[in-house]
């Protein structure tokens, strides 16, 4: 449910370049994000493996004159949850997200067999190329705080990366270094029975730092003031979309005395 933008443009078709920024925050969690990638460069997880390694999917790319109603049919059919738009002189001059529908269009109750989606989509998207390393792909993702990224070759859009496939990529990387962290958790246990020996009283460096390397839990990666969306399963979706918009967040969590019972995504 991207979002992005940028104040100056850079042509470019699916056959140019062009560059271009993002503004809009997307959820997914960008702190949560951040503190992940973090703890993957911690780990030395910054390899070569590039982004046309992560088994991209073909970009739906449409004009900018299509209907908003047109938009959604062909990303539901494509079961996608964004799409590139491109211009009267076929340039890359826009993408429309599953977010920018949810809080741009149905939370502002705009006509979606009227409204193109020149009016919704957010202009000029930052792109990488397909040798970027996936690392620097996420890193670029988690501080433009969005989620979808075009993916060039030789001039040409050839996918749409979902921030998704770069953290499962990050993470299937750290457990196999869990794998093999074995070896330096005995050596942090060594170097703690060392200084159990001359130092009275638990030793907190060492402590934190088993925390962080060998038990990760929800509570390291999650904010403690966490915004929640939550709805009653009678709410309409315009609603559930109003209070998203209000809040920045692009899901709801259903609600039936408290309890969790769905997710309005």
């Amino acid at each position: 449910m991207a979002s992005q933008g940028g104040s100056s443009r850079k042509s470019m078709s699916l056959s140019n370049s062009s560059v271009g920024g993002r503004k809009k925050a997307e959820n997914g969690g960008p702190d949560t994000i951040r503190r992940s990638f973090s703890a993957s460069r911690t780990l030395g997880l910054t390899g070569e493996r590039t982004v046309k390694r992560l088994r991209l999917s073909k970009a739906l790319t449409v004009p900018e004159s299509t209907t908003v109603q047109e938009a959604c049919r062909r990303m539901a059919a494509r079961r996608v949850d964004a799409l590139l738009l491109t211009d009267s002189n076929a340039l890359l001059c826009g993408i429309l997200t599953d977010k920018d529908i949810a809080t741009r269009v149905i939370a502002r109750q705009l006509n979606l067999e009227e409204t193109p989606v020149s009016k919704v989509m957010t202009r000029n998207p930052t792109f990488v190329l397909s040798d970027t390393l996936a690392v620097e792909a996420l890193q670029k993702m988690v501080q433009g705080k969005f989620r979808h990224l075009p993916v060039v070759e030789n001039g040409e859009v050839i996918a749409l990366l979902d921030i998704a496939k770069c953290l499962y990529d990050a993470i299937a990387r750290m457990e196999r270094a869990a794998e093999k962290g074995k070896a330096i958790a005995a050596a942090v246990e060594g170097v703690e029975k060392h200084w159990g020996a001359s130092v009275s009283g638990p030793n907190t460096f060492i402590e934190t730092l088993r925390e962080r390397m060998f038990k990760p839990s929800l509570s390291t990666i999650i904010a403690e003031k966490t915004k929640i969306v939550t709805i009653s399963p009678t709410d309409t979706v315009l609603m559930a979309t109003k209070k998203m918009l209000e809040l920045r967040m692009s899901s709801a969590v259903v609600t039936v005395e408290n309890k969790p019972r769905g997710i309005l995504t």
